[in-house]
C-alpha cells in the first residue's frame, strides 16, 4: 500500500504559569526531592513566586488527576505513593490497548505517519545526549500518539488517552530511571520498521514489549526502595 504525505512540525507554545507549577512539582517528585508522604508546600510555592494561592491550587487539580499528589481536607497536598501493583495493574492495560491499536494502525499509516515517527526518535536522540528526560517524555507521547490517532478508533484514543494522563508520574518515573531512555529508542526504531514493513503481528508485540520494559523497571527501582527502606529499619 502507497504511504503519501508530508510532515508538519508543530511550534510549542509558551507554558502557562500553572502549567509551569506544575512542571516544578512534578520535576521534585520525580528527582525525589519531594518524597512519597511529604505535604507539597503551597504556602512556601506562593511566597517563592510571589503569586496567590489560586494557580496553586489549580496546577494541584491537575497533579492529583495524574496521580502524583492526594489532596485532603486540612492535611493540603501530599505527595502520592506509588506501589509495585499499581505499575503492574496500569502497564497491563496500557500495553494491551497500546499493543491492539498499533496492530490496527499498522495497515493505515501513510508516510506522513511514518516520517513523523522517524523525526520524533531523531528528537529523542538529542534528549537522550543532554539527559533531559522531561523533553524526551513529551516526545514520547508524541510518538506513541501518532499509532494511536491513526489506527482510527476515536474511544480507543479517549480511553489511552485518560489512562496514561491519570497514571502520567510512572512513565517520567520510568524514563528517568538510568539506561531507560537508550532502550526506548531501541525499541522506537524497531517499531517503525516494523510499521515500514506493514507486520501487524510484529508492530502488536513489540509495541507491548516497550510498555512492558517500562513496568520491569519500574517496578525492579521500587522493589529496591522498598528492601532499603527496611534494611534501614
Amino acid at each position: 500500500m502507497q504511504r503519501t504525505g508530508s510532515l508538519d512540525y508543530p511550534l510549542e507554545k509558551p507554558m502557562t504559569l500553572r502549567e509551569q507549577i506544575v512542571d516544578f512539582i512534578k520535576d521534585s517528585i520525580v528527582s525525589g526531592r519531594l518524597k512519597p508522604g511529604e505535604r507539597v508546600p503551597e504556602s512556601e510555592i506562593a511566597e517563592n513566586l510571589g503569586i496567590s494561592r489560586t494557580p496553586i491550587r489549580e496546577a494541584f487539580r491537575q497533579l492529583e488527576s495524574e496521580g502524583f499528589i492526594t489532596v485532603t481536607p486540612r492535611k493540603g497536598a501530599v505527595v502520592s505513593p506509588i506501589t509495585d501493583r499499581d505499575v503492574k495493574e496500569f502497564y497491563e492495560i496500557k500495553s494491551l490497548l497500546e499493543g491492539y491499536a498499533a496492530r490496527t494502525a499498522c495497515d493505515k499509516m501513510t508516510d506522513k505517519d511514518i516520517k513523523r515517527l522517524e523525526a520524533l526518535n531523531a528528537s529523542m536522540v538529542k534528549c537522550e545526549a543532554k539527559e533531559d528526560f522531561k523533553g524526551f517524555f513529551r516526545y514520547d507521547n508524541d510518538f506513541h500518539a501518532t499509532f494511536l490517532r491513526a489506527c482510527g478508533n476515536d474511544k480507543l484514543l479517549t480511553l489511552v488517552h485518560a489512562l496514561v494522563q491519570q497514571f502520567e508520574r510512572f512513565r517520567m518515573t520510568a524514563l528517568s530511571l538510568p539506561g531507560r531512555m537508550e532502550v526506548s529508542l531501541r525499541q522506537h526504531s524497531d517499531i517503525i520498521d516494523a510499521f515500514k514493513q506493514m507486520n501487524a503481528t510484529k508492530v502488536e508485540t513489540l509495541v507491548m514489549a516497550n510498555a512492558e520494559k517500562g513496568r520491569d523497571l519500574l517496578v525492579e527501582e521500587i522493589l529496591k526502595e522498598k528492601s532499603k527502606h527496611v534494611t534501614n529499619n
